[in-house]
């Protein structure tokens, strides 16, 4: 069985993994892992000859990788990953989340919204400065925010802007933030991609 711990709070899972796993365990980081490395960890032995307790940082990120795991989540090994994230509407991940050999657990911090920090990138963009309101997008990421409570901030601010709809700047944006927020809940790009194309076209706007 293999575990996946994922989410904003790293603290907190990284604790869970450490209160599963005991006190001696393998620890490795997926960055330079290939695809014959993962019969090595998932179905090799110790010297020992016993199970094997592992830790896997960031395998979602190697994607050679990622796409194999499947392969070997019947693993006797006490395998616990730690991922950013998990997206449950790909294909590959979907099939994993299906499975009764694959726990999943999130661990979230938390929603502080700073709703003034918020307004900045729709403000930004609707004046025309794509640049600026891309770095204030890259503000509230970096802060941990998500993406979705972002897009409904931004598409309340373009509704108040819609003056009975003769601002036709307004209805526009609105449309495109309405595109994003249906995108972000049925695609499986990146969130906060979606937000920055989304402010990039109001800022093309006239």
């Amino acid at each position: 069985m293999i575990r996946i711990f994922y989410g904003n709070d790293r603290v907190k899972a990284r604790q869970m993994a450490e209160r599963l796993l005991g006190s001696d365990y393998e620890v490795i980081e997926a960055e330079n892992l290939t695809r014959n490395d993962m019969e090595s960890i998932f179905k090799g032995v110790s010297l020992f000859g016993t199970d094997r307790k592992i830790l896997i940082k960031g395998l979602s990120e190697n994607k050679e990788c990622w796409e194999v795991l499947s392969n070997y989540i019947e693993t006797t090994h006490l395998v616990v990953l730690l991922e950013n994230s998990f997206d449950k509407r790909t294909a590959n991940n979907k099939a994993l989340a299906a499975s009764k050999l694959v726990e999943l657990k999130e661990f979230k911090l938390p929603e502080q919204l700073d709703r003034f920090a918020a307004f900045a990138p729709f403000d930004a963009a609707f004046k025309g400065d794509a640049k600026r309101a891309i770095a204030e997008c890259d503000k509230l990421q970096r802060a941990g925010t998500e993406a979705f409570p972002i897009i409904g901030t931004m598409g309340a601010q373009a509704l108040k802007l819609l003056n009975n709809g003769k601002n036709t700047k307004a209805v526009a944006a609105a449309k495109i933030l309405a595109q994003a927020d249906i995108d972000i809940k049925s695609t499986g790009l990146e969130p906060w991609d979606l937000v920055r194309v989304a402010l990039i076209k109001i800022a093309a706007l006239k």
